[in-house]
């Protein structure tokens, strides 16, 4: 069960790794020296017939070295914690930082339990492996070395007979476990599966109580549980019958030396002393061998983690130009040239080959039918996502150019449906800017217009909103992202549907608001209701991914072309 990138992982923490097989190496050495300082006392009390006094310098001898090796295990029990510990903190580090580079066009496309599962259980499950099994696979190599290093010397027969039985005990650890991790990685699907599976129960619950489905989601999750727990009782049935395998195996080999020793010692071909050190140096070296395969067990689920861990570290990053442009244009001067883009591996096309210009100071409306394109726009100058083909550039700099961190600096975001944390008002309207004071802050919500509902609230700006601003309406939700459009003060703006879902005294309030949004600013709306558009300075159509249509309001309305049917569809639903 070696894995070696989980292995190039501990290099991270080599120093700790490093001591913690160097206290197995000690170990070694000590158990050796224990057993020849309790045989000669023993030899000397049994055959030589001394009393206590005389043995007492060997007993003081052994006590120390008894106590050493408890100090020694302990030691290397904290390197080995410590070494887990920090490959755990610098491996969750990189996963997280991995997801959030991969950004939102890859966890559109996973479970958010399962990803949960994987940056939590997943890399907590790994403990076990670099504390238990990588520690112990030292110890298994190194302490039954050391005591064929004493024992050849002394009888050459006796080293003949643990070197031949040694083997047997990882045979069949090789042959148990390799069934075990099979059943190991299954119980770790069962358990992605079950989180995964229990977090979308969860965030649809309310629909699920409306529609009344929530007694057949109970039979799901029971069906799941039931699976995962068949799944985790067939691992520890595999783990009890190799932990008597294994144990039986230790035993019958430490009984062919017994029985080796016992027969020359009767025949007086050995002499006691030497039969005595051997005969408790037997244990001593199956038991690193016999723990290695309960430590087999123990890191198995951190190698069936680790799979799933590698594969979304696996997944590669947006291709970035190197080195970056470190300096934002001041000018929003944006140019799509001839853009295509295309999911799924190119066979769900999106963009066709779109051109447009946005001038900087202009407003820009970009509308069309649900998979036009429109998200897709939005998308890729946010840099969630990057241009297949064609070019996108600021002020004459391609996009891809500009540092990412600075460029997304400049732009505010008021997404259809903004996301609220379980914090308080004041830290969702922060997110726009961490450092901002309570002034800027109110100041914000208030041309925001959400200072009046706000301070309605039991603790004002201090009020917790609940996961996904659960205690608020979605006039009140989109008031708080609008908030934070205004906190930031970027210079483009990006409204992705921002009225959507709201009732017409809403929306005539969050209009007011964007209309103060607005001025001296670039902007890019993304409309479904048309109604919210007319004012913009050009208007962009999309169809099928391409660009149909282009002009002012008034202009568009004057052809007899797509604009014109959606906006007499609109006014007709209306």
């Amino acid at each position: 069960m070696f894995n070696k990138r989980l292995f190039q992982q501990a290099q991270t923490a080599r120093t700790d790794l490093a001591l913690a097989i160097a206290s197995n190496f000690l170990v070694g050495a000590v158990t050796v020296a224990q057993a020849y300082f309790l045989s000669q006392a023993i030899a000397r009390v049994f055959l030589q017939h001394q009393t206590l006094a005389d043995v007492a310098t060997l007993l003081v001898w052994l006590l120390a070295l008894s106590l050493l090796r408890a100090g020694l295990v302990w030691g290397g029990q904290i390197f080995a914690q410590r070494t887990a510990g920090h490959v755990k903190n610098t491996l969750r580090d990189r996963l997280v930082a991995h997801v959030m580079a991969l950004g939102p066009r890859f966890t559109a496309d996973e479970r958010s339990g399962e990803l949960v599962n994987t940056a939590v259980e997943g890399i907590e499950a790994l403990d076990a492996y670099f504390s238990q099994y990588l520690p112990q696979l030292a110890a298994a190599a190194m302490v039954p070395l050391t005591i064929l290093i004493f024992v050849f010397p002394n009888d050459i027969l006796s080293g003949v007979v643990l070197l031949v039985t040694a083997p047997i005990i990882p045979v069949f650890m090789v042959l148990i476990g390799g069934m075990a991790e099979e059943m190991t990685k299954k119980q770790w699907v069962q358990l992605s599966r079950m989180s995964a599976h229990f977090l979308d129960v969860l965030q649809g619950l309310t629909t699920l109580k409306l529609l009344g489905r929530s007694r057949e989601q109970i039979e799901t999750i029971r069906d799941i549980s039931n699976r995962f727990r068949d799944a985790t009782m067939g691992v520890l049935r595999v783990a009890f019958l190799s932990a008597l395998v294994l144990e039986m195996a230790a035993t019958i080999s430490t009984a062919v030396v017994a029985v080796e020793i016992g027969l020359r010692l009767m025949y007086a071909k050995m002499e006691f002393p030497q039969a005595l050190f051997i005969l408790v140096l037997a244990p001593e070296f199956y038991m690193p061998l016999r723990l290695l395969g309960t430590r087999f067990h123990a890191g198995m689920a951190g190698t069936a983690a680790a799979k799933r861990i590698f594969a979304v570290l696996d997944v590669p990053l947006p291709e970035m130009a190197s080195p970056p442009q470190k300096t934002i244009p001041r000018r929003m001067d944006i140019r799509f040239e001839n853009v295509s883009f295309a999911y799924d591996d190119g066979n769900r096309p999106a963009l066709n080959g779109v051109s447009f210009h946005i001038s900087p100071g202009e407003t820009v409306a970009l509308v069309g039918p649900s998979g036009a394109g429109k998200s897709t726009v939005a998308n890729l100058l946010l840099r969630f996502i990057a241009p297949q083909t064609g070019a996108i550039t600021v002020d004459g700099t391609p996009l891809d150019r500009l540092d990412l961190a600075g460029w997304r600096a400049r732009i505010a975001w008021v997404p259809q449906m903004p996301y609220l944390f379980d914090a308080t008002i004041a830290e969702n309207i922060r997110l726009a800017r961490p450092d901002a004071p309570l002034p800027a802050v109110e100041n914000a919500a208030k041309l925001a217009h959400a200072d009046r509902f706000i301070a309605e609230l039991p603790q004002g700006y201090q009020t917790r909103i609940g996961e996904r601003g659960a205690r608020l309406s979605g006039g009140q939700a989109q008031r708080i992202a609008l908030a934070r459009a205004f906190l930031k003060d970027a210079p483009f703006l990006i409204l992705d549907e921002a009225t959507a879902n709201l009732d017409p005294r809403h929306e005539s309030d969050i209009q007011a608001v964007i209309a103060t949004l607005l001025q001296n600013r670039t902007a890019l709306i993304i409309a479904h209701r048309l109604n919210t558009i007319t004012r913009a300075d050009k208007i962009l159509v999309l169809q099928h991914g391409s660009l149909v249509e282009s002009g002012a309001h008034a202009e568009l309305l004057a052809r007899d072309g797509l604009y014109r049917r959606l906006v007499s569809a609109f006014e007709g639903g209306v």
